[in-house]
């Protein structure tokens, strides 16, 4: 069968488990149809672009079916039908990405510099800081002195 990458945001106001709730539901028509989802992410809430339905925020999720195209069909209907879907697109792939996407490895790194700084901070290190100009005591060259 092939294989389908899957990536929908949800309204801003609904809370994660909601959210959770919505994909279990998209899961469902894909299992009843015979087919698997072999991974469903939870990327957040995040900002958008631009406002959607006036929502400057949602909450992305992304699902990886194995499945055939009219099941991916009646799933895209469902969420067309939804009120609380604001977008979805779904892209057809050769193979899945192994471990997690691209969007929660960087989430994780930026996290974890955030704990490297709080980490530093509590211990008394320095903080990397811009270098600033600093005056000169001696007159620029070609001025009068």
């Amino acid at each position: 069968m092939p294989l389908y990458e899957n990536v929908f945001i949800v309204r801003q106001d609904m809370s994660p488990q909601q959210v959770e709730g919505l994909s279990e539901r998209f899961c469902g028509i894909v299992k009843e149809a015979g087919g698997t989802v072999a991974k469903a992410e939870y990327w957040g809430l995040r900002s958008l672009a631009y406002r959607i339905k006036k929502n400057r925020k949602g909450h992305y999720m992304m699902l990886n079916v194995d499945t055939g195209a009219d099941v991916v069909k009646e799933m895209e209907r469902n969420m067309r039908i939804s009120e609380d879907v604001l977008r979805y697109q779904t892209v057809r792939v050769e193979k899945f990405e192994e471990g997690p996407s691209a969007v929660l490895r960087n989430r994780s790194s930026r996290d974890d510099d955030r704990r490297r700084d709080r980490y530093d901070d509590d211990r008394g290190g320095e903080r990397f800081e811009e270098p600033r100009a600093v005056a000169s005591e001696e007159p620029a060259a070609g001025g009068a002195a």
